[in-house]
């Protein structure tokens, strides 16, 4: 191939192929060398795809150099003629992993954003340097397949998909394309900063480089892998399709069919059920999830990642924690836990929350539902001041109903996604 079609231009019409082009996307850009990259050859792809270009920073506030480098890249922008925002997270609290963290929040900003702005696609930069530091952050953590098959060229978060069109190309080629076109990037320090992982593994793949194990080695292994956890999905979607029901909000799976499954599938079938039931767009912790189907071979129940596991002699059951909604607050009409919209004949006051095991005794048709009490606590309800109007899944207020708003096909796009 010639440089022209091995760079970063030609890597954005590859990823495309015959798929339909998005009539507008954007691009996340942060200063750096690949984002920026990613903003130019975006630029001149989409100037011949005919495409809309707008791009979008996060400035997360962790240094005093961030606001100043996300006004370089609006002014670049700006000379480029590429509508830019720049969105600020003010979120962390100094606990935990403050990579993930800012990570998350990153990518939610930018869903949100992008959802606001009429748009369903925005573009990384993530490079094959970023594909082979994640292998081998997740071999240090001992991760399973889902974790070795690394990042994704395609991902939903949120409503919006991320797309990285240059996961098989080397930081120096994108640093060469932007020197071609006397373009300059930011070096952000945080990435000379050993106190970080990932910094020690970038420099640890220098001398791995020497023993023949390659960046590019390593980026079409988690390559590979990714294709076989893949099929490992069409597999699931296969067997949740014979073994699952769903009753209003839980997930419920034939115990004796569950039973009969290996014990991958059994974990990624549950993994699958706790996103899909609490909403959130990560998975649960590994030996969580351990420790649950062990609890659920023994017939207990267990409560993780804002999901309560139950086992009975006829059915595994997934349902929502009632723990984890009692601070949420809404009104008729609105979405309460990210799937339930409550309508009815509302009035000024009236609030949606967690119906909770003591109003439970105030419905008295709640039997004839058919769910299990501890889905019922976990449900919404309507209250006007202190005084329970409806109940809709537990059979109080007639007038009053609940609508799901999360579809079986969300299950399957979990089990086939990573």
């Amino acid at each position: 191939m010639t440089q022209d079609e091995d760079g970063p231009v030609a890597a954005l019409s590859r990823h495309f192929g015959a798929d339909v082009r998005p009539g507008k996307l954007a691009v996340a850009i942060s200063g750096g060398s690949d984002s920026t990259a990613l903003l130019l050859a975006t630029r001149e792809w989409a100037a011949l795809a005919g495409v809309t270009l707008v791009a979008v920073t996060v400035d997360h506030g962790l240094r005093s150099e961030a606001a100043d480098e996300a006004a370089h890249v609006a002014a670049l922008c700006s000379d480029l003629g590429v509508p830019h925002d720049t969105l600020r997270w003010t979120g962390w609290d100094g606990k935990g992993n403050l990579q993930d963290a800012a990570r998350r929040a990153r990518y939610t900003l930018m869903s949100e954003w992008a959802g606001a702005q009429g748009l369903d696609h925005v573009f990384l930069g993530h490079t094959a340097d970023d594909q082979a530091e994640t292998l081998m952050m997740r071999l240090a953590r001992q991760a399973g397949l889902d974790g070795l098959a690394g990042m994704a060229p395609r991902a939903r978060w949120g409503d919006v998909t991320l797309h990285r069109p240059f996961l098989h190309l080397r930081r120096d080629v994108l640093r060469a394309f932007l020197r071609e076109r006397g373009i300059r990037w930011i070096d952000d320090p945080s990435n000379e900063d050993t106190q970080f992982r990932r910094v020690r593994i970038r420099q640890a793949l220098t001398a791995f480089e020497e023993c023949g194990l390659s960046v590019e080695g390593l980026a079409k292994v988690a390559g590979h892998l990714r294709e076989a956890r893949e099929t490992l999905g069409v597999y699931a979607v296969e067997t949740a399709q014979k073994i699952t029901r769903f009753d209003r909000g839980d997930i419920v799976f034939d115990r004796a069919e569950w039973a009969q499954l290996r014990a991958d599938m059994r974990r990624r079938l549950l993994q699958a059920a706790l996103r899909w039931v609490s909403g959130a767009d990560y998975g649960a912790r590994g030996r969580a999830v351990e420790d649950a189907l062990s609890g659920l071979s023994e017939g207990c129940d267990t409560v993780l990642h804002g999901c309560r596991v139950m086992a009975t002699p006829q059915t595994v059951r997934i349902t929502r924690e009632a723990q984890a909604v009692v601070g949420a607050h809404t009104v008729p009409g609105e979405i309460w836990d990210g799937r339930w919209r409550v309508t009815g004949p509302a009035q000024p006051g009236d609030t949606v929350r967690l119906l909770g095991e003591a109003a439970l005794g105030l419905c008295p048709d709640r039997a004839e539902s058919g769910l299990p009490a501890a889905s019922l606590v976990a449900s919404p309800s309507v209250w006007r001041d202190e005084v329970l109007v409806a109940a809709p899944l537990a059979g109080l207020g007639e007038q009053w109903s609940a609508e799901l708003l999360r579809s079986e096909h969300e299950y399957h796009d979990i089990l086939l996604s990573h």
